[in-house]
């Protein structure tokens, strides 16, 4: 009897699957190198993703294995580019835009309508965070300026708060209760991390990676032991994006180099068990807190990674991904090609005395064309533009004053960054 429970027990572990990284099935794969920008979940079963660049909310009640579309941008009136979506329970949700609007629903997807009590009207919102039954969050945008708006009944009344003492562009908030919080973005001298433990009213800088352009993009908190606070950098060429870690609740900080600069999404399933992703990336994945980091070749276009438990997680890129060790019964994940944001173009190069820029917008957008030197180092803005329609634009910038050498044109907007080398002559 002992050696037939040993043989069961030995055959039960051969046929026990690993848990890997999964497309979900029954949902839509975002063609033109856009994504899904947001995916949330309530509990296991429970939960939304929204579709950045196509205006679209999609929900699931079966963790994942089937969605319904609730909402595309044929329902609308304008064109909006969804960043994020959050729920306070199984009827009340938001939905945050980069097109100065917020959308609420009190039916649990079935129909949202625009917020329009809030008061100076946020001109984006990047990040949005529920709390306890009542509490909302919010922030933006990575456009500038930065600023919060917060809600303790709801959704229905708000209140405004300015952040530009603070930081210049804002991209994430996470609350582990009403009142203790973080925020993360950039200021001129790098990407940071700000604290509060009065629900907003005052903050603290708890990081500045001292390296203008980047930004912290995610942040994440264990829900077990909230001493440990995670961050993904988004860096600037040639700088790589970085791991940020902390396990005193931010008071101090450890850095761990990726090789890639576009990092954005960050989410770990224990101390030492988690992954990070970007634009250009899928899952790089570390075993032991961020010391060595594995590509594993798989997902693409990562924005979120949501985690549920030690043993199951959601992220957000090309598709919706869910890690799980059982079978979704879809094809293996590979690396898909990124195709470009924008379409731009270079009108010479190397160039003498300007920068010229053709750029083709395919609907409207946010971008800031920045200018760094070949070692990384921020020059100067060169332009932040709205664009409100699908457009060709023309750009001219004079760069007489600086020296002969390799530059880089980083142009960030609402799908992503992309860097140019230039060369003055």
């Amino acid at each position: 009897m002992r050696t037939i429970k040993l043989l069961l027990l030995l055959f039960g572990m051969t046929i026990t699957a690993q848990s890997s990284w999964q497309s979900a099935p029954n949902i839509i794969s975002n063609p033109n190198g856009q994504r899904f920008d947001d995916v949330f979940f309530l509990n296991s079963n429970l939960g939304w993703a929204a579709n950045g660049y196509y205006a679209a909310v999609y929900k699931t009640t079966d963790g994942g294995l089937t969605w319904t579309e609730q909402l595309n941008e044929d329902d609308l009136s304008d064109s909006y580019y969804f960043r994020n979506i959050e729920f306070l329970n199984e009827d009340i949700g938001f939905i945050g835009t980069l097109n100065g609007t917020i959308f609420k629903t009190v039916d649990g997807g079935t129909n949202w309508a625009a917020i329009e009590n809030i008061s100076p009207n946020p001109n984006a919102i990047c990040g949005l965070n529920t709390v306890g039954t009542s509490t909302v969050y919010g922030c933006g945008a990575y456009f500038s300026p930065a600023h919060i708006i917060k809600s303790t009944d709801s959704g229905d009344t708000w209140t405004f708060i300015d952040m530009s003492s603070y930081a210049d562009a804002l991209v994430e908030i996470s609350f582990i209760d009403e009142h203790i919080g973080f925020v993360s973005g950039k200021d001129s001298n790098g990407a940071i991390i700000l604290k509060t433990t009065d629900g907003g009213l005052t903050w603290t800088e708890l990081y500045n990676s001292n390296i203008p352009g980047e930004y912290v993009w995610k942040i994440q908190t264990l829900d077990n032991n909230s001493n440990f606070v995670f961050g993904a950098i988004q860096s600037v060429s040639p700088f790589n994006g970085k791991l940020i870690k902390s396990i005193d609740g931010g008071t101090n900080w450890l850095e761990y180099e990726v090789a890639e600069t576009d990092i954005q999404a960050v989410g770990f399933l224990t101390e030492t068990h988690g992954w990070l992703g970007g634009h250009t990336t899928g899952f790089y994945e570390t075993l032991d807190g961020g010391d060595t980091w594995i590509n594993l070749e798989t997902g693409n276009n990562l924005n979120r990674i949501f985690v549920i438990d030690e043993t199951t997680a959601f992220a957000a890129g090309t598709t919706v991904y869910k890690y799980t060790n059982e079978s979704l019964s879809v094809s293996d994940l590979e690396s898909e090609t990124i195709t470009k944001h924008i379409n731009i173009s270079i009108i010479k190069n190397p160039t003498k005395d300007y920068i010229e820029l053709t750029i083709d917008y395919k609907s409207d957008d946010n971008i800031l064309i920045e200018l760094y030197d070949i070692n990384g180092k921020f020059i100067k803005q060169l332009k932040r533009d709205v664009i409100l329609q699908p457009i060709i634009k023309d750009y001219k910038f004079n760069i007489s004053e600086l020296a002969s050498g390799t530059y880089f044109i980083n142009l960030h907007n609402n799908s992503g960054r992309s860097s140019i080398k230039i060369v003055k002559s």
